[in-house]
């Protein structure tokens, strides 16, 4: 069966990106532009039909992607493993999605090689 990876980010064309790479991988791709959209999309999902992985950049509008990674933890959602994808390097940043409870952390642009493996690597 096909997994479904949700990504969240602010910017069309690193959306474009991101499903261009995961498609080519075989993902189904879910998309949403910032953290409160990708709350709004979640919940349209049947229960045990969400996606099995989320994809979020950190610096967005309206909810960023440690307020996003916040909520989800906070609803119950424990399972979904959360990937940080970010320009942002800092150890600070990375302990603090950690604590927020993101599984891991890619630094953009990413090369879908790296990528790969990363999903592959919480997903099985």
């Amino acid at each position: 069966m096909t997994k479904t990876i949700m990504t969240v980010d602010d910017s069309p064309s690193m959306r474009m990106l991101l499903r261009a790479a995961l498609t080519d991988l075989g993902y189904h791709v879910v998309e949403a532009e910032d953290g409160v959209h990708a709350i709004e999309t979640l919940n349209d999902f049947e229960p045990g039909e969400e996606p099995d992985l989320l994809i979020t950049d950190i610096n967005m509008p309206r909810m960023d992607g440690f307020g996003l990674i916040e909520r989800l933890r906070d609803e119950g959602n424990r399972r979904m493993p959360i990937l940080v994808l970010t320009t942002e390097s800092s150890d600070e940043k990375k302990q603090r999605a950690r604590l927020a409870g993101a599984t891991g952390w890619i630094v953009k642009p990413f090369h879908p090689e790296k990528l790969a493996a990363a999903i592959r690597r919480v997903l099985h």
